[in-house]
């Protein structure tokens, strides 16, 4: 956004335009920091989203390998033959699938950063009030 400048013979501005300008400016600043922040929360929401999925589905996958070891267990007990053996099978396969799941649903929830880049922009805005950009540097 472009302001125009006053002719260098006018001498000093008045007051109410300075004033006018730094709140326009302060408006468009604070737009700007509420846009970054909802790209960066929506962006943080769909990781969350994703890592909590696969908690449910690891979930899931637990259920089953209780109910499958159970199973085994109540077929090994109860008729010592091949039966029991091909659900401790079934039971090994929904354990990998749970474990598999709880990796990649924690690293999905390590790689959440919040509003990263939203909180380091706010941290500036002092600075820029002040005039001194180039200490945001």
């Amino acid at each position: 956004m472009s302001h125009p400048t006053a002719p260098a013979s006018d001498g000093p501005r008045p007051l109410g335009e300075l004033i006018s300008e730094i709140t326009e400016d302060l408006s468009t600043l604070v737009r700007q920091e509420i846009e970054l922040a909802k790209a960066e929360a929506k962006e943080s929401a769909a990781k969350a989203g994703k890592g909590a999925g696969m908690f449910g589905g690891a979930g899931v996958a637990g259920y089953f390998v209780l109910l499958f070891l159970s199973i085994a267990l109540w077929w090994g007990l109860g008729n010592v033959t091949g039966g029991a053996w091909s659900a401790l099978i079934v039971a090994a396969v929904w354990a990998a699938i749970a474990i598999t799941l709880v990796l990649l649903g924690r690293g999905e929830f390590a790689s959440i950063r919040g509003l990263r880049r939203t909180t380091e922009t706010v941290q500036k805005i002092p600075n820029a009030v002040k005039g001194h950009e180039e200490d945001n540097r």
